[in-house]
């Protein structure tokens, strides 16, 4: 053990998971952990610095920060503070009732916009809420509803802000649904492209720049809440290099980012995808940076002809004829010039082409060890895992399963959604494998209920997916959380580990996660996050570290509202949350007004 004679902060009396077991104690100096092992040890040259803060975990359990593996950071910081979330509510009664007051707040021509982290699963009504019901809660304030990658739901003052009418004719690959007389009744379908959903989306009002700036920064607090201390962005569409990363430039300038991003380009135009990589291999390279913000590869997308939308509630959409030629000319470019690339790829058939591709430009010019991935993979063969490990690639997850895999039941059979993905033959093959979110359109960003999935297999809905051979311990899915997505921006050797000269990246927890129950785990969250040495979040008795709040803005913003998995905004004045249990009664009436018939007032906390 290293002496401690320039630790800053040291944590003792503790549950730390280190990479072979469990310490008591750990000390950080300047942004890296120092040593780890008992309190006598770690605490026995405390006396020689007056400046050392030392922080009594009182048997708390202290996890390495956690690293999202693939998530929409960026696009997502730029729009936080205008949804409101249903991640984790339980009824719709209380998602409408959400909906309901965040509508009275709202000023035209700002929109209400739920977009993703939810489905109908997770409701104990097991259903979406209705045009009608949507309507009558806001006749005038537009209202957006984004369900997955499959559907949107828009109110009648929506559809006359976007200008939808029976005029409106279908976008390739989506419907605007319509009434008997031709009119649109206000639901969206992808069939299966999404691109219907994200191009209405980007026709509401956005943040001004300043505003943006506070949005991203109150989705990173969020996410510290959460103990993720970094992510890989994996970049999106209407997500513009280097035009839409100007808020994370100037946050990052500012020393103001909490959680580190690891980012890749994702290009925006079909058929000019050569071009955009070709033009940013000019522009910038792997590893620009440092290790709070750097430029990590490309992808998700690589060419819009391998694009296959997961939307299980239609049928596996056919690749373009083009796919195989389009690829193989990006791939090339990104290889001659060693950029890292990760690839979307649902199904098993876009893997098939995909690998033949790879396998062609690799005897041309040798991947060599250049970092490569694909994102997803829930239907890929066994025969496809061997050719992933001998090209050297690796596996980044994403717990889009747990919100939608009652659709892929429905549509593909129980016994198929048993190893959709294989996430043990990955392991047993040693195939690198990072675990993540996908947030913030279809699943939530909440990582512990990632892995919850990840351990008991089961949906939000409770539908379990897993047979016992495809599910993971506390711990190996704790570790695809950690260092295994760290593999994925080529820092597995720099964070991921709570060990003696990793990166002071911690998160100290509300419960035990590695002996809560199953039922416990998606309500876990940090109490104390640590951030390249320094404190980023503290709650509870804790509290009295937390750097200063910063106020959303605008002050309108949905953040005020928004729940998440376990998480209570105490902030809400006593009368705010009588005003919604009224609320709520009165939505429980118009879903069943038997059932709720002169029930009487239980006041909640958001």
């Amino acid at each position: 053990m290293s002496t401690l004679e320039n630790a800053d902060l040291i944590f003792y009396n503790g549950k730390i998971s280190t990479p072979s077991d469990f310490a008591s104690a750990v000390s950080i100096s300047g942004n890296r952990i120092k040593a780890v092992g008992s309190d006598k040890e770690i605490l026995a040259e405390q006396k020689t610095t007056t400046t050392t803060t030392v922080i009594d975990l009182q048997g708390r359990t202290v996890i390495p920060g956690l690293i999202d593996s693939h998530i929409h950071l960026i696009r997502g910081g730029l729009n936080y503070n205008l949804e409101l979330r249903w991640d984790g509510i339980t009824s719709l009664a209380e998602a409408l009732t959400l909906l309901k007051l965040q509508v009275d707040r709202t000023p035209a021509p700002q929109w209400v916009r739920v977009v993703g982290g939810w489905c109908e699963f997770q409701f104990k009504e097991k259903r979406l809420p209705s045009l009608a019901e949507i309507n009558k809660i806001a006749p005038d304030t537009p209202v957006f509803l984004l369900h997955l990658y499959d559907r949107a739901i828009l109110n009648g003052a929506a559809l006359r802000a976007v200008g939808y009418n029976k005029d409106t004719p279908n976008p390739p690959g989506g419907e605007i649904q319509k009434d008997a007389a031709g009119n649109p009744t206000g639901l969206l379908i992808a069939r299966p492209n999404a691109q219907i959903l994200y191009a209405t989306l980007a026709k509401g009002p956005s943040l001004a720049f300043d505003d943006q700036v506070n949005s991203t920064r109150q989705f990173m607090h969020e996410l510290n809440r959460l103990g993720v201390t970094s992510v890989i962005d994996a970049g999106g569409g209407f997500q513009n290099y280097p035009d839409d990363y100007k808020v994370i430039d100037k946050l990052h300038e500012a020393q103001q980012m909490t959680v580190r991003i690891a980012y890749n380009l994702f290009t925006q135009k079909p058929k000019q995808e050569k071009a955009d990589f070709e033009r940013w291999i000019e522009m910038t390279k792997p590893g620009a940076g440092d290790n709070f913000f750097k430029m990590n590869g490309a992808g998700e997308m690589l060419v819009f002809s391998a694009a296959d939308f997961e939307d299980f509630l239609e049928p596996r959409p056919d690749l373009a004829g083009t796919m195989e030629n389009e690829l193989e000319e990006v791939v090339s470019t990104l290889v001659k010039s060693r950029w890292p690339f990760r690839l979307h790829a649902t199904y098993n058939e876009t893997i098939e082409k995909a690998l033949t591709v790879f396998e062609k430009v690799n005897k041309d010019i040798p991947f060599n060890g250049l970092r490569w991935f694909f994102d997803h993979a829930e239907t890929i063969s066994d025969k496809n895992l061997e050719r992933v490990k001998a090209l050297g690639g690796g596996i980044a997850i994403q717990h889009r399963m747990a919100f939608q895999g009652e659709y892929f039941v429905n549509r593909y059979g129980a016994e198929m959604a048993e190893h959709a993905p294989p996430i043990r033959k990955m392991l047993n093959l040693e195939l690198p494998v990072g675990a993540g979110t996908d947030a913030t359109r279809v699943a939530s960003y909440n990582p512990f209920v990632a892995l919850d999935w990840l351990t008991t297999g089961r949906t939000v809905g409770g539908t379990k997916l897993y047979t016992s051979d495809n599910l993971l311990s506390r711990s190996e899915a704790l570790r695809l959380y950690t260092e295994g997505s760290a593999w994925f921006s080529t820092e597995e050797s720099d964070k991921g580990r709570i060990e003696a000269n990793y990166l002071a990246d911690l998160a100290v927890l509300n419960k035990d996660y590695f002996t809560v129950s199953d039922d416990d785990v998606r309500s876990l969250q940090s109490v104390l996050t640590v951030v390249d040495g320094k404190i980023v979040y503290a709650s509870d008795d804790y509290s009295h570290l937390c750097p200063a709040a910063l106020p959303a803005s605008p002050d309108w913003s949905p953040v005020n509202l928004n729940r998440g998995e376990g998480h209570a905004h105490k902030e809400q004045s006593t009368s705010l949350k009588c005003h919604a249990n009224h609320l709520i009664e009165e939505m429980k009436v118009m879903l069943n007004p038997t059932a709720w018939h002169n029930r009487e007032c239980d006041c909640f906390v958001f």
